[in-house]
């Protein structure tokens, strides 16, 4: 059950939901309208003591924010 991240048409509203099913009916949680848009998004684990992201390229993912400026 993964956590989709959206964005309202509507009143441009952005938050995650928890998804059931392949089809869900997501609606905005401030205004309640359902013409919402599914966002691409990044994710991260923990390896060892450092952070890495998804998104990161390159040498980076060893890193930690506090040894690398590029990362930022």
């Amino acid at each position: 059950m993964p956590i989709f991240e959206y964005v309202c048409q509507r009143c441009h509203h952005q938050f995650e939901e928890l998804v059931f099913g392949e089809n869900p009916k997501v609606k905005c949680p401030k205004c309640h309208k359902s013409r919402v848009t599914r966002q691409l998004s990044v994710f991260g684990f923990k390896s060892g003591s450092s952070f890495v992201s998804s998104g990161s390229k390159g040498g980076c993912g060893p890193c930690t924010s506090s040894s690398c400026s590029s990362c930022h």
